[in-house]
């Protein structure tokens, strides 16, 4: 998926950690939809299965789904890219823990998580390769929550020739999660020279009553150039440059 401008600027990048609606799709899109408002970011990234919550259960959703035009909507008054987190069905059947990609043009399935955890694997099939996603000159690399826990995936992913690392996750509450999260991100920006964006769960989400937080942007030496706190509803927003 590629997007207008052949000339690369800074980018304008916002994490989400969005107040979660419940198992009410439509309540989801409409705090993602005031987020993209709210956050004036060129690129807008939410966590994963950030339309449903952590439901291992939730029906899937599809791109052209009716619910969504909502982001549709905001993605085009804003100027904005907005990366989501849904449950997929493709018309072989098989499901997927996927990244949608909103613009004011529509939604795409982007990119479906090839690392999957536990219980995932009794409804989910693994993705089959890395993703580049373009945005103004930016290479972008996608990744679902355990793929960034998984140096290899990293690896895989730089070598298509990323400019950063874009990551939707949900880690659980407590100082362990939280050192790990920033672990991840710290190495893999230090171990490939690359940004690395990371929007993660905050709050209640599906089958979790408490996520970490923590959403940021780490440079490409590993310093934290921009870090949320633990709440839901905050949107913090860096420059890529």
């Amino acid at each position: 998926m590629e997007t207008s401008g052949t000339k690369r600027e800074p980018l304008t990048v916002a994490v989400v950690q969005p107040l979660w609606a419940g198992d009410d799709v439509l309540g989801n899109v409409s705090e993602h939809a005031r987020a993209i408002g709210r956050a004036d970011a060129r690129l807008v990234v939410f966590p994963e299965f950030s339309l449903t919550g952590y439901d291992l259960a939730a029906p899937a959703v599809s791109p052209d789904d009716d619910r969504l035009r909502p982001l549709v909507d905001a993605c085009r008054a804003a100027g904005s890219v907005a990366l989501v987190g849904a449950p997929i069905e493709d018309e072989d059947g098989r499901e997927y823990i996927a990244t949608l990609a909103v613009t004011g043009d529509g939604v795409t399935a982007v990119y479906r998580k090839m690392w999957l955890h536990g219980p995932e694997f009794d409804r989910f099939t693994p993705g089959e390769k890395p993703t580049v996603l373009t945005v103004d000159g930016w290479r972008l690399g996608l990744a679902v929550c355990y793929d960034a826990a998984v140096p290899r995936h990293a690896v895989d992913t730089a070598a298509l020739g990323v400019d950063a690392y874009v990551a939707s996750t949900l880690y659980g509450p407590g100082s362990e999660s939280a050192t790990r999260r920033d672990t991840h991100m710290r190495e893999r920006a230090v171990a490939h020279g690359m940004w690395v964006v990371l929007s993660t769960a905050a709050g209640p989400s599906g089958s979790y009553p408490e996520t970490s937080g923590g959403s940021g942007v780490w440079g490409p030496g590993g310093e934290p150039v921009a870090q949320a706190g633990p709440a839901a509803g905050e949107i913090t927003v860096a420059v890529l440059g």
